[in-house]
């Protein structure tokens, strides 16, 4: 028995990194998991890795999307429900991470990260609020950076948006907690992936999300957690 068999979890940037290896620990722990992301080949590897560590017991979906576009968010969350009945947990884990500094960046570039970085979550939660609200139950999960608070010269789009998901998730925790609904914000600190050629193995930290995506009714919500 995992600690969260019957669940359904959707996972953006599901194809490499952190969210490659939440949607592989998830998926041991018994969820059905839908894999989102623009690169389909990447999101099938995910798909056989977990049909390997679960003897092929595995449940996934692989929906190929790209989180800023709405029509194929919705789409993505209207094939997960069809496919499973429910989506009991989000993690909001696809993001871009490129440099520029606030007197180079251009208005196209501004506007790729944040439609990434901080609408791309927006519209995923916005997709899923409705479901979860009629269970009365769900699990956000909104992974966000140091650099939130902190900025850090060089990366100011990055920065920005993720300072932005901070306050959406605080402001999506108030909004929702009355109907089963608890979103709280992980911070991994540096994890390798196709950002980051440095960093601690994204298994690492998969036990907070574990823990994040199973949290019991009345769970604080609202939050930070951070990596140690």
């Amino acid at each position: 028995m995992g600690v969260l068999d019957g669940r359904v979890a959707l996972i953006s940037g599901a194809g490499t990194g952190l969210g490659n290896a939440t949607a592989i620990a998830y998926a041991r722990e018994g969820a059905a998991v839908i894999l989102v992301g623009r690169r389909k080949g990447k999101l099938e590897e995910t798909a056989q890795e977990i049909a390997a560590v679960t003897s092929g017991k595995g449940q996934t979906l692989v929906y190929p999307a790209d989180v800023s576009s709405e029509s194929q968010i919705n789409a993505a969350v209207q094939a997960a429900v069809a496919a499973f009945g429910n989506i009991d947990v989000l993690v909001n884990n696809a993001a871009v991470f490129e440099p520029g500094l606030v007197i180079e960046l251009t208005a196209e570039e501004w506007d790729k990260q944040i439609a990434v970085n901080l609408t791309g979550p927006f519209l995923l939660t916005r997709a899923v609020l409705p479901i979860m609200r009629k269970s009365r139950y769900g699990r956000i999960i909104n992974i966000t950076s140091s650099l939130a608070s902190n900025g850090a010269g060089g990366y100011a789009a990055y920065s920005a948006a993720k300072a932005g998901l901070e306050s959406l998730t605080r402001t999506l925790a108030d909004e929702e907690h009355e109907n089963g609904i608890i979103a709280n914000l992980y911070n991994p600190g540096t994890v390798k992936s196709e950002m980051h050629a440095t960093g601690k193995e994204a298994s690492t930290v998969t036990p907070d999300l574990i823990r994040l995506a199973s949290l019991p009714a009345g769970s604080p919500t609202g939050t930070l957690v951070t990596y140690k």
